[in-house]
């Protein structure tokens, strides 16, 4: 299928060391045949050895634009499966556009976002998964997301669903081969048989399912609202978290009357942090909207931090705090504890059932105690991502959800003791859920939906 040349900057515009202009396409070598010229002014690029890097110039007709090296990957063994040049030239912004423009000026056309990713997808390079992933490694935030943004594009996800694919396929195909052939394919016993193959592909898919809330984590970090009193300390710990005075800190009761937000790695967790008003009975008008929002933070919130001042006793506006959390995942900071303690921690457990951490955060005291825990309540304290799969795309968890619905009318078929050929229904249509998250039956919107979200060059 011959398709038309598209040319993008891969790099970011400004100015630096190097940039590089990416063209893919039939037209890819001839473009540069006719602005490439070599120290030696006679080497054609479209005659040359794939995979080799090559030193001369752009220009355009007579005048030189700039010095470069060019890349030359021809197809099929490329990133899009297409001839793909890369131009490697000075990292100015003026010069990277006027390569760009005659790249485009020579026959292509300017890519979109995410175009050459497309390509490789729709050449057979590589699977909807792993161009998914390709964004996420972009999009990385932390060491855990990149690492299983990785694997993802190495084909765990691709391989895990493949397997479960070739299973139900294999129960479909048993069936219709029966019903067309009940004299020589017998179909007696066989709900039994098909009982197992399916519980044993909705364990894995569950598994799945469920690795998809600490997959949001990983891509995304953890939405962590940090709850307290007044002047308890929660905008000390933001400071020292984000690691600059980032919130006011006073000794005025209620000067954080607004939320403020942060993201911030704690380790190689990215915590997207916020930092609310003191929750208090108040009359100030201001000062109740401030509450109300804390309220509402902590509702929405993955994990809730409470900082409690440990030389203070519990009053109403600390009980209400605590029926707050009761069921959220949360950790109580037993905050001021460099101070004159009065507070008895047994007592605060008693109440909330949830871990404590003695910490100063005006003495950065305890806070690697709280990356800890943080890392064995979200992560259970050791991700291998050797063999670990994690689903961190709304569009994969909501397959994988449906999919396990329709093999679970296919076992409430097989308990009702429905004909074969209900159950045919339910597996095709798991056969195809799971086809749509690698990328196998899905329309052209969804394609360009997903890769318009890429950035531009890549």
């Amino acid at each position: 299928m011959k398709t038309d040349t598209i040319a993008a900057i891969a790099t970011a515009m400004n100015n630096a060391g190097i940039s590089i202009i990416r063209i893919s396409g039939e037209e890819a070598l001839p473009i540069m045949d006719q602005i490439y010229k070599s120290r030696s002014g006679d080497k054609k690029l479209s005659l040359t050895d794939s995979h080799t890097i090559h030193y001369g110039f752009i220009v355009d007709k007579d005048t030189v634009i700039d010095e470069v090296m060019v890349l030359i990957m021809k197809g099929p063994k490329s990133y899009t499966k297409e001839d793909v040049v890369e131009i490697d030239c000075h990292g100015g912004i003026v010069v990277t556009k006027r390569i760009l423009e005659t790249v485009l000026k020579y026959g292509a056309r300017t890519a979109e976002p995410g175009e050459f990713t497309k390509r490789a997808f729709l050449n057979g390079r590589i699977d909807l998964s792993q161009a998914e992933a390709v964004s996420d490694i972009i999009n990385a935030k932390n060491e855990f997301a990149l690492k299983n943004s990785l694997n993802q594009l190495r084909g765990n996800v691709l391989n895990k669903i493949k397997e479960i694919r070739n299973s139900v396929i294999h129960d479909l195909a048993f069936i219709e081969a029966a019903l067309d052939d009940p004299e020589h394919i017998s179909l007696e016993d066989f709900s039994e048989e098909l009982n197992t193959h399916i519980d044993s592909n909705l364990n894995e898919l569950q598994i799945l399912l469920r690795s998809s809330e600490n997959g949001r984590l990983l891509k995304e970090g953890i939405k962590t609202v940090i709850l307290g009193k007044p002047n308890a300390g929660k905008s000390s710990l933001l400071n020292v978290l984000v690691g600059s005075d980032r919130a006011i800190v006073t000794e005025i009761e209620g000067t954080t009357r607004d939320t403020l937000e942060e993201t911030i790695q704690l380790g190689n967790i990215t915590l997207n942090v916020i930092d609310t008003a003191g929750i208090r009975t108040t009359e100030d008008i201001v000062e109740k909207i401030g509450v109300s929002k804390a309220k509402k933070s902590a509702e929405d919130a993955d994990l809730v931090i409470y900082v409690v001042d440990a030389s203070k006793s519990l009053d109403e506006n600390d009980m209400e705090i605590i029926d707050l959390i009761k069921d959220k995942k949360a950790v109580i900071l037993f905050n001021k504890s460099d101070l004159s303690v009065v507070l008895d921690q047994k007592e605060i457990k008693t109440l909330t059932g949830k871990e404590i951490i003695p910490v100063s955060a005006k003495e950065n005291i305890g806070i690697d105690l709280l990356e800890t825990w943080i890392t064995e309540q979200f992560f259970r304290g050791n991700i291998s991502f050797n063999d670990e799969i994690f689903i961190t795309n709304i569009r994969q968890k909501e397959a994988i959800a449906d999919s396990i619905q329709s093999l679970e009318m296919v076992k409430q078929s097989i308990s009702d003791g429905m004909p074969e050929d209900f159950y045919s229904i339910d597996l095709m249509h798991a056969y195809e859920l799971l086809g749509g998250i690698i990328g196998e039956a899905v329309d052209e919107d969804l394609v360009n939906t997903i890769f318009r979200e890429f950035c531009m060059g890549k």
